[in-house]
């Protein structure tokens, strides 16, 4: 059957918006006789490739042949599972023998080194250097010397001891389930917080840094959400003569008691050490929204809760008449201070998302704008000054498709991550949310039944119902080859 101009046309556009750990290859295929040259038609293949870590993959592809070339273009989708047979991930030169932690997808891997923060006129670059040049010029030292020291280059690749331990995250703590983070191994993973380097550069004989890098987080799906983001942590230690310098009786205030822990305090933290620093940080905090939003920006700290500082506080701002958390920070518990070799200082730490700020600040909608190469969108950024204004303007708004997904879950094992995981792998970033819209319990067996409705929409063109079609198509095999879960389409 010879298809139609436009839907031809519409086949051939997949490889447009299906980005894959590797680049489409040509895969030379005999011509098949009683079709026109030129005419394209969609079947499917098996071809080899180049991963981001250099060793090649078969996997099955959907492809569109253009007669004319005497050629196959393929159009990748990701399959979770396609190098589980071999026996380690090879990562920035370095293998990682694979266990039963492993769960990194070659979509997260092909995110690795791309390092958005650190490409010029990127909007997380823009806001990078905003509260980089703020630091530098607010807290300098004797000479005018910057104070806080800048670290935006670490590798995203960690041991399970500085994403955790070095952070006294008990062994038994939610966060650290694999259903929650990216391992390589039961050893290594990808950092899930830039909380990760805190240890090592407190150890290295640091006072006062700013670390910036991409964090990996399995997540649900939406606008608001994306498994790679990037975060800012900021960490500050005071010596006892440093924290009261300014306080009159200084000689008599000192940072350390033999007490008890309180809602307020450590057991080892005089009140007066532990509420000077908290002092400072919210200054130092508040100091930095207003130079970001604005003088007059509406502030409020919430209390909360975080294994590695006590007291801990979530910052809220006041935009567009909503409250909006921004922040998370504290007064650093002192036993990893210790550990670390700071055991006569007490400081705070903060950690922060840009993605959070620059969305709120830019007014960007949809978290995968970020990874865009779109130029109306990315031009936008092009600024001479870094504290320049910027008019941002969304590019026009291309309809949604949505299509439903039911199935039977497995009677164990199941976990919503693992389904979200396998959606983004294989729809990449033209799924813009997955949502559960229907939960069933048969009466007889028992079994539980999920409908999910994932909307599709591209940044820069309208979709077809028949290109969504190829791919929807793709995760239903998927959900039952990788989850085991039993299909109801």
């Amino acid at each position: 059957m010879i298809l139609p101009a436009e839907q031809q046309l519409c086949i051939a556009m997949i490889k447009c918006f299906l980005k894959g750990v590797a680049q489409p290859v040509w895969v030379s295929q005999p011509r098949m006789k009683g079709i026109r040259p030129g005419v394209t038609m969609l079947m499917n293949t098996v071809v080899q490739y180049t991963t981001v870590s250099g060793r090649v993959r078969t996997q099955n592809a959907v492809a569109t042949r253009c007669l004319k070339h005497n050629s196959i273009r393929t159009i990748m989708s990701d399959n979770p599972t396609s190098d589980s047979t071999s026996n380690a991930v090879e990562l920035l030169g370095q293998l990682y023998p694979r266990d039963e932690y492993t769960n990194v997808t070659s979509k997260i891997l092909s995110k690795v080194g791309k390092n958005l923060h650190n490409q010029q006129y990127h909007p997380l670059w823009l806001i990078k250097e905003r509260i980089k040049e703020h630091f530098y010029k607010q807290y300098t030292g004797r000479f005018g010397n910057p104070l806080f020291s800048v670290y935006d280059d670490l590798s995203p690749v960690v041991t399970t001891k500085q994403n955790f331990d070095s952070l006294l995250i008990p062994s038994d703590h939610p966060c650290r389930k694999i259903g929650d983070n990216y391992y390589l191994n039961c050893s290594h993973m990808l950092r899930a917080h830039t909380s990760a380097h805190q240890w090592d550069l407190v150890h290295s004989g640091l006072d006062a840094f700013l670390a910036v890098g991409d964090v990996y987080r399995r997540d649900q799906i939406d606008k608001s959400h994306y498994p790679v983001f990037h975060q800012m942590e900021g960490v500050c230690l005071f010596s006892n003569h440093e924290l009261f310098t300014d306080v009159e009786n200084k000689d008599a205030c000192q940072l350390f008691e033999q007490g008890y822990r309180t809602s307020n305090k450590q057991e080892t933290h005089t009140l007066e050490a532990v509420k000077l620093v908290e002092f400072r940080l919210k200054q130092t905090l508040s100091k930095l929204m207003n130079y970001l939003f604005g003088e007059g920006l509406e502030i409020r700290w919430v209390d909360c809760y975080f294994p590695f500082t006590h007291p801990s506080f979530e910052m809220e701002i006041k935009f567009q008449g909503e409250w909006m958390e921004v922040l998370g920070c504290g007064v650093m518990e002192q036993a990893l201070l210790n550990s670390a070799g700071a055991h006569e200082k007490i400081g705070w730490a903060f950690g922060l998302g840009l993605e959070r700020l620059a969305m709120i600040l830019f007014g960007i909608p949809d978290i995968r704008l970020f990874w865009s190469k779109n130029e109306l969108f990315l031009k936008q950024f092009h600024v001479s000054d870094v504290n320049e204004k910027v008019e941002f303007q969304l590019p026009s708004k291309y309809p949604a498709l949505t299509n439903d997904i039911s199935f039977w879950l497995p009677s164990e094992g199941y976990s919503e991550n693992d389904f979200y995981d396998l959606v983004r792998s294989i729809g990449g970033d033209l799924v813009e949310e997955v949502s559960l819209v229907d939960e069933f319990q048969h009466p007889t067996t028992l079994k539980i039944s999920h409908c999910y409705r994932i909307t599709y929409r591209h940044m820069e063109r309208t979709l077809t119902q028949m290109e969504i079609g190829i791919i929807h198509k793709n995760i239903e095999n998927s959900a039952i080859k990788v989850l085991g879960v039993k299909g109801r389409f």
